[in-house]
């Protein structure tokens, strides 16, 4: 059985007195393409930012099984500089309109990753132009985002979320800001690109048609999962426990 890359155990999170997650548990593998679903509100957003660190769930526990520093480490327990350096060398995190820094040109917005991360500038860009090559939107490098269509910089955006080579690849509705066919055209690259690294890739949406790109679909309902799409013989193991399990950061 392929290794779990991440592993999220009763994940509870409330925004003030609203529930957001009820105990949601899932798990990820290597080189997996996972599909979160559910109708508005069900909390598919607030899992996958818990999953990644950016917000700090309220009980429960998101163990990584990567590389390095981090590797075995509870993502929760982590100091807000660990978590944000962990999605900077080893994560990925691509949002709905891809938030590019509009003052800056796309070939430095890909390289940015790279360039926090201590990298010389002239192989930080190298690298980030040779992603865009791989997205088709190389001869974009030197333009700003507002000087290209939506399609392009949302294809700039997942080459500046891949361009460190990240084990994770979070993705919050990625094509929601595109017409049908810069969708497909986006998710069929972002899809190959991902099974060609090995990257875990985590898809948050409500449509059919991107889930479809999926090999797995977890399934949310008010806060919980109700269905990870998978069978009683192929259920991920965590990767490691711990003794304490609330010493946490709150």
């Amino acid at each position: 059985m392929t290794t779990n890359v991440l592993t999220g155990t009763d994940l509870e999170l409330a925004y003030g007195k609203t529930p957001a997650l009820r105990g949601a548990s899932c798990a990820v593998r290597a080189g997996e393409i996972v599909a979160i679903t559910g109708p508005s509100g069900s909390g598919k957003s607030s899992l996958l930012l818990c999953l990644a660190g950016v917000l700090v769930p309220d009980a429960g526990s998101v163990i990584y099984n990567g590389s390095g520093t981090y590797d075995g480490r509870r993502i929760d327990q982590l100091s807000e500089g660990d978590r944000s350096r962990l999605r900077r060398t080893e994560l990925g995190v691509l949002f709905q309109f891809g938030q590019l820094v509009p003052e800056l040109p796309i070939a430095e917005n890909v390289a940015l990753p790279l360039l926090l991360s201590g990298a010389r500038r002239k192989a930080a860009l190298a690298t980030a132009t040779e992603w865009l090559d791989r997205f088709g939107v190389a001869d974009l490098a030197a333009r700003y985002p507002g000087e290209v269509s939506g399609g392009q910089r949302q294809r700039a955006a997942v080459a500046r979320a891949l361009v460190t080579n990240p084990r994770v690849l979070f993705a919050d509705e990625p094509t929601g800001a595109l017409d049908s066919l810069a969708g497909e055209q986006l998710l069929t690259q972002l899809t190959r690109v991902a099974r060609e690294n090995g990257t875990a890739v985590l898809i948050v949406t409500h449509e059919a048609q991107v889930a479809a790109y999926a090999q797995r679909e977890i399934a949310l309902w008010d806060g919980a999962v109700v269905d990870d799409g998978l069978t009683d013989d192929d259920v991920p193991q965590p990767v490691a426990t711990f003794d304490d399990p609330d010493t946490r950061e709150g």
